[in-house]
């Protein structure tokens, strides 16, 4: 096929600036949009997060020079559950470098739920860092001197995203350490599979802790800007993680982070995510912005039933899709500024 000079076929895949005007505006109208919503449910396996207020619901945005944007219960805490699974593998390839931890833990999404107890038996190992059992082979990874100096770098890295010291609540943690049956399952059956050592118990300590560290939406919303700023804390100019290791976390959110959800997510939403089950989802827009949603009804695959519809409206509005393809001089989104 012969093409005409003055006609342009070649996409642009450079993002669109975001209107920060506009996106304060847009945040109160989707939360205004979605607050009535009231399908899911709170995950009750757990003790502790049974007690959460269905009512609860947060939207949150830090940029990556420091504007920081929300609505709804901001300030309300709560544990950060699956989302610890991100920092955690971040502070793994920081221990140990790339081929070190893959060597260990892959890379690959199951297509199964966060807890299903599925691993490689071919490779002898989990399938990835994002469910449960890759997670807790990543946290057995943390290097220290004992659970004590391993627990205090993990607290010394959650700092460095936050920007304030963490804390852990000690109820959820007691909570997850007496029912969580089905992970010391896991544990025990890498351990058969030499996937992780005989410490499991000090293993498994670190990986309630971590799931039950305190955070909340502006907390969530700036550790995913950090990652949106190449591991740099856009609040507080400290380095989180090395430059180098925000690919491989990025990418294994991007095929991971949502569970059975994943596939679906990147073709609507297309960016780096992680739920938890307390009702936490963040995403990472790299080289712009953190988002993060908070609202513990949960649907079947265990993602925010509200988060999920919050992320894909922002996505959609400002043309936030990595692949998003637009014709040079045409607009992304009927909300974002060309």
């Amino acid at each position: 096929m012969t093409l005409t000079p003055d006609i342009r076929l070649t996409p642009s895949f450079a993002p669109a600036p975001i209107s920060i005007d506009l996106l304060q505006s847009v945040l109160e109208e989707l939360y205004a949009q979605y607050r009535s919503l009231q399908s899911g449910k709170i995950a009750d396996y757990i003790p502790e997060l049974a007690k959460m207020n269905p009512d609860w619901f947060s939207i949150c945005v830090t940029t990556v020079d420091g504007q920081q944007f929300g609505v709804g219960d901001r300030e309300q805490q709560f544990t950060i559950q699956s989302i610890s699974k991100v920092f955690v593998h971040g502070l793994a390839l920081e221990d140990h470098g790339r081929d070190r931890v893959l060597a260990k833990v892959g890379v690959e999404p199951t297509g199964d739920a966060f807890n299903a107890i599925v691993l490689d038996e071919q490779s002898k190992r989990p399938y990835n860092p994002m469910v449960n059992a890759g997670a807790i082979a990543t946290t057995s990874l943390i290097k220290g001197n004992g659970a004590t100096d391993r627990l205090n770098r993990m607290l010394t890295m959650f700092q460095r995203y936050i920007g304030h010291e963490p804390y852990i609540d000690m109820p959820t943690f007691m909570s997850e350490r007496t029912t969580g049956h089905r992970n010391r399952a896991m544990a025990h059956l890498m351990l058969n599979f030499g996937m992780i050592d005989e410490k499991i118990d000090e293993a498994l300590d670190l990986y309630f802790q971590q799931c039950s560290l305190l955070v909340d939406c502006r907390d969530l919303a700036t550790m995913a800007a950090t990652l949106a700023n190449r591991g740099k804390n856009p609040l507080t100019g400290v380095q989180a993680v090395p430059a180098c290791y925000v690919r491989d976390i990025l990418s294994v959110m991007y095929t991971c982070g949502m569970y059975n959800f994943a596939g679906e997510w990147a073709y609507k939403v297309g960016l780096p995510a992680k739920s938890g089950v307390s009702g936490g989802i963040i995403v990472v827009v790299p080289d712009r912005l953190g988002i993060a949603v908070f609202s513990p009804l949960l649907d079947a695959r265990g993602n925010s039933a509200r988060g999920v519809r919050v992320c894909e409206e922002l996505s959609q509005r400002f043309g936030l899709h990595l692949f998003e393809c637009v014709m040079p001089g045409s607009p992304f989104g009927k909300d974002a500024i060309s």
